[in-house]
């Protein structure tokens, strides 16, 4: 431990302290990316050198590989390679069932499924005429750009399986049957970046449709979800009978 292992060790300690410590005392802190990646060519320029001769990769390569077969070790030595061995494999197990596992704990946040929209969507009403050939524009650019997601109106596009929460089904009669047509304009306009915090902790992967698509594809696309769908949008008038 007393040879290039140890060095090997101290640098790369080393580099690291630097980059997260001193470093920021003299300049802005450095993206993590970059701290990652100066610390892999640190250690990539560590294993180039130790594996220049046979001498140099034994000097490095051999305390390693002797307190893993528990050569020539007795007492303690034998005893923390023992703990050694059987504790870090439980430790990266238990790290990758707490990554990974479902949790029943709520979410550090409420969450509101359909979040109100801002100020300046609320109340909008389609504007172009419910027509057949407005319906029939709006559900062309839904299949070009919808339905690997959204699929036949059902929520199960080719590429559904990748996303949680999934996207929304619109035959449901909880989906887009109790919203109205300003909410839908507001959410294929801004997206899922244009969620608000009660939106929040599961972000939409809704893409923000503003940049690509004018006001008017907006409005036929959603003519089109609710023709598809065999729904109508609420109207302020059904709000009004339900109070």
């Amino acid at each position: 431990m007393k040879g290039p292992l140890l060095k090997s060790a101290l640098v790369v300690i080393g580099v690291i302290v630097f980059l997260y410590w001193v470093l920021p005392l003299f300049t802005a802190p450095l993206p993590a990316s970059l701290i990652w990646l100066y610390i892999a060519l640190t250690v990539s320029s560590i294993l180039i050198f130790v594996t220049m001769s046979a001498s140099s990769l034994e000097a490095f390569m051999g305390p390693i590989t002797r307190f893993l077969t528990g050569e020539g070790q007795v007492g303690i030595v034998r005893t923390v390679r023992i703990v050694f061995l059987v504790l870090v494999p439980f430790l990266v197990g238990w790290g990758t069932y707490a990554t990974l596992a479902p949790s029943d704990e709520p979410p550090t946040e409420n969450r509101t499924i359909h979040p109100a929209p801002p100020g300046e969507f609320v109340g909008l009403s389609n504007p172009l005429p419910n027509t057949p050939e407005n319906i029939t524009a709006g559900q062309g650019r839904y299949f070009s750009l919808c339905f690997p997601c959204h699929g036949v109106f059902d929520g199960k596009g080719p590429a559904a399986v990748g996303f949680n929460p999934p996207p929304a089904d619109f035959k449901d009669s909880g989906t887009i049957a109790q919203l109205q047509e300003s909410f839908l304009f507001w959410r294929i306009k801004t997206g899922g970046v244009g969620l608000p915090v009660e939106g929040m902790p599961w972000k939409s992967a809704m893409p923000r449709w503003e940049f690509e698509l004018s006001d008017e594809e907006i409005w036929k696309i959603i003519m089109g979800e609710y023709a598809g769908s065999g729904h109508k949008p609420r109207t302020w008038e059904e709000e009004e009978e339900e109070e």
